[in-house]
């Protein structure tokens, strides 16, 4: 796969698409990086917190809208994952090749190879820059306690997180190395939020909660 090439064609076909928003090219670009980093494979995971800070978008609507829209008009293809722990994958659809876009990854030439591979250490360089101040995967289950104390949550949810990343070698979507713990423990507390209030909102047998007082509330009733 030439990336030149490549990135010169797709930039011919967003001068002519007329559907396309700043924001749509920004998260077109930030997958592209993301997609060299791992150095052009078919299919490759993604974590949402860390696609949308490289494309500088803050809306999850905004940043699920655009990659559906990415994926409607056959610049991605879009894998959703609707398990919360586990990434979604994307396959980016290659332009540049003798059929205008192709899937999967191509075999060129040396020189071309060459060319692809350079970009990489810069990014990476780059990166491990970025989070020379970030923490390091945590030493013990205790410091992940303390953690999770810190931010009010239950030492439980804290061994739950622990357990899960622990057997996992620590990887996102099993394939992206942790680099900042705490992050990755502040999305965990985030999305078990975000399933305890759809649990409550639409679940199919919701818990009565009789010390939640209401104006229409009949104090005649026991607790």
């Amino acid at each position: 796969m030439n990336y030149i090439r490549h990135l010169n064609s797709v930039f011919g076909q967003f001068a002519k698409d007329q559907r396309l928003n700043p924001t749509h090219i920004s998260l077109y670009i930030a997958l592209f990086q993301l997609w060299n980093i791992h150095r052009f494979p078919t299919v490759f995971y993604i974590n949402r917190e860390e696609v949308m800070a490289i494309a500088k978008i803050g809306s999850k609507a905004t940043y699920h809208r655009c990659l559906r829209r990415l994926h409607d008009w056959k610049y991605i293809r879009y894998l959703p994952s609707h398990n919360p722990y586990k990434g979604s994958q994307i396959q980016m659809l290659e332009f540049g090749t003798s059929t205008g876009t192709s899937t999967g990854t191509t075999t060129g030439t040396s020189s071309e190879q060459v060319v692809v591979q350079a970009l990489v250490p810069y990014i990476n360089i780059n990166k491990q820059n970025r989070n020379i101040n970030k923490p390091k995967l945590p030493k013990s289950e205790n410091e992940v306690f303390n953690f999770f104390k810190k931010e009010k949550w239950p030492a439980n949810e804290g061994k739950k997180f622990f357990n899960h990343y622990n057997s996992i070698g620590w990887k996102l979507g099993g394939r992206i190395a942790i680099e900042d713990w705490h992050s990755t423990a502040r999305n965990w507390m985030l999305k078990a939020d975000e399933i305890e209030k759809e649990k409550t909102t639409n679940g199919p047998s919701q818990k009565r909660d009789n010390l939640k007082i209401t104006k229409d509330k009949d104090y005649g009733q026991p607790l």
